[in-house]
């Protein structure tokens, strides 16, 4: 076992080095080089950016808009899945709708968020909420359902009634399902923020890429891509960090 993750931990660093390797060989191509940028003329690119300032504003109004509409998705996504677990009857009226949205890509909802919202920062965090609340209510809404009976059944045998048994055996045992639609909330808030700030944003990274690409500079738009993959990497892994920690109770699975 130790063998076995001493390995995985040096084909981790492995696979990045010769990730790294491709695609600076892959710049290389004539036909391929005009636009997948080498890996070194970027890392130029990105300090540029970041002695400028630019970098930093960017990824400043791009953060805020990402975790106010994800915290907002949170905090009507826990409500409305544990209720539609817990009433079958609440559950048949709102969860045909809730799948139904769920089909419809974000970016279809922005001529509508515009109308409503108009251009301003409300719009862009309108349009993150829609995409994160969507995908986290069904993860928590599993979480619940999946709930094992037995420990329920064992809870009312010892007299236990509805409010002790959701709040002290359904919401704990939803916990894990719950940390799951976070990570899944996150990087559904990220993939939804070139969308978000298509509706008139002048700064945040996905209008950094948007506008490089209308000059071609793709050392700038694969620059954004990048920092913008790092950023959510970065804070999926903080958030299977604190699933460790908090469902050290539960049997340990593998990352």
């Amino acid at each position: 076992m130790n063998a076995n993750r001493v390995s995985a931990k040096l084909i981790t660093p492995l696979s990045v080095i010769c990730g790294i390797l491709i695609w600076y060989a892959v710049s290389k191509i004539p036909s391929v080089g005009a636009i997948i940028t080498d890996p070194i003329r970027i890392a130029k690119t990105l300090f540029t950016e970041a002695k400028a300032g630019s970098l930093w504003t960017n990824i400043s109004a791009s953060m805020l808009r990402v975790l106010g509409g994800f915290a907002l998705g949170l905090v009507v996504a826990i409500p409305v899945a544990f209720v539609m677990g817990w009433y079958q009857n609440i559950r048949a009226v709102i969860e045909p709708w809730i799948q139904f949205f769920r089909t419809i890509p974000p970016i279809a909802l922005i001529p509508l968020v515009i109308v409503s919202q108009g251009i301003g920062e409300s719009a862009k965090i309108a349009v993150i909420f829609i995409a994160t609340f969507l995908v986290m209510v069904i993860s928590i809404f599993q979480g619940v359902r999946n709930v094992d009976p037995t420990l329920i059944k064992a809870a009312r045998v010892l007299g236990a009634n509805d409010r002790h048994i959701f709040f002290e055996v359904v919401v704990p045992a939803s916990f894990p399902y719950i940390l799951v639609g976070v990570r899944l909330g996150l990087a559904s808030a990220w993939t939804t923020l070139v969308a978000a700030e298509m509706t008139g944003a002048n700064k945040g990274l996905g209008n950094m890429v948007m506008e490089a690409s209308l000059y071609f500079r793709m050392d700038l738009v694969i620059m954004g891509i990048f920092v913008i993959g790092v950023i959510g990497l970065a804070m999926d892994k903080g958030v299977l960090y604190l699933e460790r920690r908090l469902t050290g109770w539960q049997e340990l699975r593998q990352s």
